[in-house]
């Protein structure tokens, strides 16, 4: 069953804490997963592989068959409304939404598996748990924690006493966050949507409170009570959810059953820039994961899924990552010197403790890296397997030539006498690439510039 001994960040007390599942035959863990209007971009890959690892260390520590993994796909949103009407202009909505959401939903489907993400236990769909979020909804009312106006149902934010506490955010100072509007019907400003109204062309649901549908929050705690229960071990998603969308998920959650906490340990990924900026249509930065997979729009060629996953995780998942052209690189390198030190050994080996040690203190990425790179054979091909990397060995080996190489770098001192540095730097890339790492330096005896080579 493997070491038990696990250290997991959690946001709610802001501590690194012991894990300790609430049944280890049965440990469960929750992770907002995509609303499906567009494709998934390299922000939405960064929770997917890191929570994708985290369900890999736990199958490891407990057992597959005793940990149950649900990311959920949000089908039901204004959002999506919107790029429909937009995409299908002449299409009846309802219609035009369902060829959007498929079309997206297929779509990140492939994208993470090509990143070497596995299949979460259950993937509920919001659209197949409207009766669970009608029922939690009508709870809440019946308990007085929320109430009926201007055709919604809201919640009432005064009414949880630990209502702030992920976000560390006191209720008076709380403003309507995303998907929530501010209007004159609210007794408190920060009172959020259970259940809005629908027009003729919008989805709808018959219901107690008229024809309409969920607002964003009450999915997410209706879907986890359903598949995880009242209270369960991890939830996950990006920093970008603590507010307002974990935080009312938590005082949805615990109102309508009177439990002290939803999920004992919420984890939470950092942000993402794009070569030093924030990612965003305007700059010119905003690729998809299928675009990088599958185009040329960033670095100028496509990348591997599994150089993808090793970039995304040589940061470690708390801290902010720059993605950049120069990581993909570096990860694609060490993928290559991966390949080749592991060789053709089957991963018959059980994963090496020390990188499982490192993985269990908070997903110490960087240290079970360093490690990594001393192993090699079958235990190197075996600890890859538990994270998630399965076709590195389809990365680049080097079938040396050296004529070739010696071409090459002729060509590159040449342009370093020219002080054409960009053309020197690409092909001192070009061949880093294939597993040729250049060393500079001088000739002891005549101070000429001299450059020698080796295989990573």
């Amino acid at each position: 069953m493997g070491d038990k001994r696990l250290k997991l960040y959690n946001t709610l007390t802001r501590e690194k804490e012991d894990f300790q599942p609430i049944d280890p035959a049965n440990v469960r863990m929750y992770v907002c997963g995509p609303t499906v209007y567009d494709f998934a971009h390299i922000g939405n890959a960064r929770p997917a592989i890191v929570f994708d690892v985290l369900y890999r260390l736990l199958r490891h520590h407990y057992g597959e068959a005793h940990v149950t993994y649900v990311r959920n796909i949000t089908d039901v949103d204004d959002k999506i409304n919107a790029r429909a009407a937009r995409d299908f202009p002449d299409m009846p909505l309802n219609d035009a939404i369902a060829l959007v959401t498929a079309k997206t939903s297929d779509q990140y489907h492939a994208d993470v598996k090509a990143l070497g993400c596995l299949e979460p236990t259950i993937e509920p769909r919001a659209t197949d748990n409207i009766p669970q979020m009608q029922e939690m909804i009508a709870t809440l009312i019946d308990k007085g924690h929320a109430y009926e106006a201007g055709g919604e149902v809201l919640f009432d934010v005064t009414s949880s006493q630990q209502y702030g506490e992920l976000s560390n955010r006191k209720v008076e100072d709380q403003q309507a966050g995303a998907r929530v509007a501010v209007e004159d019907h609210k007794k408190n400003p920060g009172d959020f949507v259970l259940w809005k109204q629908s027009t003729e062309n919008e989805p709808g649901w018959p219901s107690p409170w008229g024809t309409g549908r969920p607002g964003w929050h009450i999915e997410c705690s209706a879907m986890s009570e359903r598949y995880l229960g009242e209270v369960f071990d991890i939830h996950g998603g990006g920093l970008d959810l603590i507010f307002p969308h974990h935080e009312n998920e938590i005082a949805q959650s615990r109102c309508a059953h009177g439990t002290e906490r939803m999920a004992n340990v919420w984890m939470h990924n950092g942000y993402l820039q794009v070569e030093g900026q924030k990612m965003s249509k305007s700059l010119g930065n905003f690729v998809t994961i299928h675009e990088l997979l599958d185009s040329d729009k960033f670095g100028g060629r496509s990348w591997p899924g599994e150089v993808l996953r090793l970039a995304m995780l040589m940061t470690h998942y708390r801290e902010p990552i720059d993605f950049s052209k120069r990581k993909l690189e570096e990860a694609e390198r060490l993928l290559g010197k991966f390949a080749r030190r592991a060789g053709n050994a089957s991963e018959t080996d059980e994963p090496d403790a020390e990188v499982v040690a490192f993985l269990s203190d908070d997903l110490n990425f960087s240290g079970a890296l360093a490690r990594l790179s001393d192993l090699d054979g079958s235990a190197l091909a075996s600890t890859l397997n538990l994270i998630g990397f399965t076709a590195y060995r389809q990365a680049k080996t080097t079938d040396v030539d050296e004529a070739v190489i010696a071409e090459r770098i002729a060509t590159r001192l040449a342009f370093i006498r020219d002080k054409d540095w960009a053309n020197a730097d690409a092909i001192r890339d070009e061949l880093a690439s294939s597993g040729i790492q250049l060393k500079d330096g001088k000739d002891p005896d005549t101070g000429d510039r001299v450059t020698t080579w080796e295989v990573l």
